[in-house]
């Protein structure tokens, strides 16, 4: 008898090597898969402008990297002593409204330059549901606790983001025409939308990623969403506010990613550095020890033999500095 519902994933079509250069971007969970990219040395920038949740947003920043396009100073806005932007994350907020500029240029800047030779860009849809400001009819990324009757809450349309897209894909090809795309539904459900809105919310983000795949053959889906709500079916795999994933439950989707979506060099690298990565989160009783002192060596030889693969610089400068002259 079988309990539960395990999806069954084809290969991608596209193979991702630990040598590419990724983005992720998007919602939390995007976040989530920044991270475990990170963590196995990929290179990849993890939201560089901080979780953003609907389609229109995140293309709308895509494209300003892309065109290394800065906001208009005017475009700032002052509230409660902080300044911030509505196309970005709070994280993006300073009581000096030069500081807060600066820093979204910088950013900009720095993945204008990413973009140009990146392979990869990962999206995460996280919602339908937009806000836009009154006085202009934009649609911001974060309202910035600016008191709500300054927006219209809408519902995006398919066919608005499948527009979205299409304008941020053009973009992208123009400057970097090999650039392939992932897109992924964030299972994270937004329950301020309530339960039943948050399931049309999904599932209008789920037809619009199939007609995208649909109509460019380079844009591929993977089914995080799917993964979390059929074959996760559990709350053991949510966290405490029974909304988002657990670690458990990320690795898993994660092991899933790596089946399908890494080439063989990649997963045979994944397996040794997960080794590798347990010897130097190993605590010893004794470091000055000839045993601990031999298995720093060897450790040492393991990351050198890894220089033409990835970046290890930070690693071996760790280990050298616990070895005994």
């Amino acid at each position: 008898m079988q309990f539960r519902t395990e999806i069954k994933l084809e290969k991608a079509k596209y193979l991702i090597s630990v040598r590419h250069d990724i983005l992720t971007m998007g919602s939390c969970f995007s976040d989530a898969i920044g991270n475990k990219l990170v963590e196995n040395k990929f290179n990849a920038r993890t939201n560089p402008f901080g979780t953003t949740y609907n389609p229109v947003s995140i293309h709308k920043l895509l494209r300003a990297a892309l065109n290394n396009a800065y906001p208009a100073s005017h475009s700032y806005v002052e509230h409660n002593g902080l300044f911030a932007h509505f196309d970005f994350h709070s994280v993006f907020s300073d009581p000096e409204k030069e500081v807060i500029e600066e820093r979204v240029k910088s950013t900009i800047r720095e993945l204008n330059t990413f973009l140009k030779t990146a392979h990869w860009i990962i999206i995460t849809y996280g919602t339908s549901f937009v806000y836009k400001r009154n006085d202009t009819g934009d649609i911001v990324a974060n309202c910035h606790k600016v008191p709500g009757q300054n927006f219209t809450k809408e519902l995006l349309s398919e066919k608005k983001i499948v527009e979205s897209f299409a304008g941020f894909y053009q973009n992208l090809k123009a400057v970097n025409p090999s650039c392939k795309i992932i897109l992924t539904v964030s299972p994270v459900r937004h329950v301020k939308d309530s339960i039943p809105l948050n399931g049309v919310s999904k599932a209008i983000l789920r037809t619009a990623c199939h007609t995208i795949t649909e109509q460019y053959p380079e844009v591929t889906y993977f089914p995080a969403y799917e993964i979390m709500m059929d074959d996760l079916r559990d709350y053991r795999f949510y966290k405490s506010d029974m909304l988002h994933p657990t670690g458990v439950a990320e690795e898993y989707i994660w092991e899933k990613f790596s089946e399908t979506s890494f080439d063989k060099p990649t997963q045979e690298f994944l397996t040794h550095w997960k080794q590798i990565h347990a010897a130097l989160n190993h605590k010893p009783f004794h470091k000055s020890s000839d045993s601990h002192q031999a298995f720093l060596q060897k450790l040492l030889t393991d990351l050198q033999g890894l220089r033409g693969t990835v970046n290890v610089d930070a690693e071996i400068a760790s280990v050298k500095a616990q070895l005994h002259e």
